[in-house]
């Protein structure tokens, strides 16, 4: 059974990063290793099945509903988002669009706070540099503040499932540690960002969606979502025999592997109700820090990245300095509150 689960493992974590056609369905995919997952253990049963066709309905639905709402006032927005541009100083403007978008990542979900993300930086005309490094920034943001409850991203999900944990349980283990980082990111942001006037910033092309493709990523949310829940159940054994017990600290830097892969994913195969408090919170902490390193590592970034046409070599040269420089300060902070 252990080997399976090990082949399944090291499956779920390289192939999605070196195949393009499993990283393009990586929904499917993930379902697909889920159910494998289930039975190689001998994991299912009839209340695991309710439980995976229940998990993803809050999460699908805060995404349909804000994909819906983002769609029907996306002009009105823009012109909002130009208002306040000209009334403001670029860098007051830059702080309040990283801060507001990293807490209310939690309630409209990672996928719309960075699809308002790439409404705001086609708005704007800085510089390219410039708008790449406002563009990490706010990333790192979305992607730390959607983790705060579980309907803001499929990691937040996924872990509040796992535990049956109540809804605001990540705001009280994490919330200490992100809520700081977000301002702090908005800060860092509008210090370190000097834009100058330009034409030759970050384009998204044409930004309205069609009904089609909002109700076809609601679909794909909900997928992985489930799949999600599958391989959790399915992996209980592996983290029992390999996991549980493991110090905190060191579980919290290995999973820097989120730069490259997806943070979600990795806490399906890592939490369980048998840890503790304070190892989950340093995993959910090396999680949702590393994410933002890489374009692979979060949805914010490959949304954003995507639309904008950074490159990854484009997002790394800012992005692995900041994320680095946050894990040392988090791991400081964490050695310092358990040592």
């Amino acid at each position: 059974m252990m080997i399976g689960l090990m082949i399944i493992l090291l499956l779920v974590l390289v192939l999605p990063f070196t195949v393009h056609k499993v990283e393009a369905n990586l929904e499917i995919f993930l379902f697909v290793m889920g159910i494998i997952s289930v039975f190689v253990s001998d994991a299912f049963s009839e209340e695991l099945l309710r439980k995976a066709l229940e998990d993803p309905v809050h999460i699908t639905a805060a995404v349909l509903v804000a994909g819906l709402l983002f769609k029907w006032f996306r002009s009105p927005l823009e012109k909002a988002i130009l208002f306040v541009q000209q009334k403001l100083p670029s860098g007051v403007f830059i702080a309040l669009v990283v801060i507001v978008l990293g807490l209310v990542a939690s309630v409209i979900t990672a996928i719309i706070a960075a699809l308002v993300l790439v409404l705001v930086a086609s708005v704007v005309r800085f510089d390219r540099k410039s708008e790449i490094l406002f563009t990490i920034f706010a990333c790192f943001s979305i992607g730390l503040g959607a983790a705060l409850t579980p309907i803001g991203e499929p990691l937040s999900t996924i872990t509040v499932s796992k535990l049956d944990a109540e809804f605001f349980y990540l705001i009280d283990l994490v919330g200490m540690f992100v809520i700081p980082a977000v301002v702090l990111y908005g800060i860092l942001a509008a210090v370190l960002i000097r834009p100058a006037e330009s034409a030759d910033g970050l384009d998204a092309g044409p930004l309205s969606e069609s009904y089609k493709a909002i109700f076809l990523r609601t679909a794909k949310i909900y997928l992985f979502v489930a799949g999600l829940t599958l391989l959790g159940a399915g992996f209980e054994p592996f983290i029992k025999e390999y996991l549980v017990g493991l110090n905190p600290l060191i579980l919290y830097w290995i999973n820097i592997i989120s730069a490259t892969l997806d943070n979600a994913t990795l806490a399906a195969a890592e939490i369980s109700p048998l840890m503790e408090d304070r190892t989950i919170q340093s995993i959910l902490l090396g999680l949702i820090i590393s994410g933002g390193m890489l374009i692979p590592g979060n949805i914010p970034n490959i949304i954003a990245a995507g639309r904008l046409n950074i490159t990854s070599r484009e997002w790394a040269r800012y992005g692995v300095p900041i994320g680095i420089l946050s894990m040392i300060v988090c791991f400081v902070i964490l050695v310092f509150i358990y040592y």
